[in-house]
């Protein structure tokens, strides 16, 4: 079994927004990978808020979880306290929820890249120090 690729919102908002800059590079990447995708209720809603412009953006990140391409193993409550760490351990550059849950779940998943535009993800560590490996535009 493959290793389980990790998808941001900014990815997430590029694969349906077909005016996005990076649509036709996700679109692509997205056919070498195979589902599902891993993320988070933050990325979720932050994806939402993002793309609200777009009348049926909600319906289309619905249904991505819906048919199960997109999977949400992420629990707050019990990432809580590590999620607190990366946020204050971060906070020059700084970090939203939705990117600390993302970095979690690269600890959790381990050797799983993270599917994202956003460069910070080069900033960011899992475990401290480990390089977080990253699915992006070069």
């Amino acid at each position: 079994m493959s290793k389980p690729i990790i998808l941001d919102a900014s990815v997430f908002v590029s694969l349906i927004d077909r005016g996005d800059r990076w649509h036709k590079w996700a679109i692509s990447e997205l056919a070498k990978i195979s589902p599902p995708l891993l993320t988070c209720e933050a990325a979720i809603t932050e994806t939402r808020f993002l793309l609200q412009r777009i009348s049926s953006s909600k319906e289309i990140v619905l249904s991505f979880i819906r048919k199960g391409v997109v999977q949400i193993p992420f629990d707050l409550d019990d990432e809580v306290e590590r999620i607190e760490q990366l946020i204050v351990h971060y906070q020059n550059v700084p970090m939203s929820l939705a990117n600390a849950c993302l970095v979690r779940m690269a600890e959790i998943y381990n050797d799983s890249p993270v599917f994202t535009l956003d460069k910070d993800f080069r900033i960011y560590r899992k475990h401290r120090n480990t390089e977080i490996p990253v699915i992006m535009p070069d």
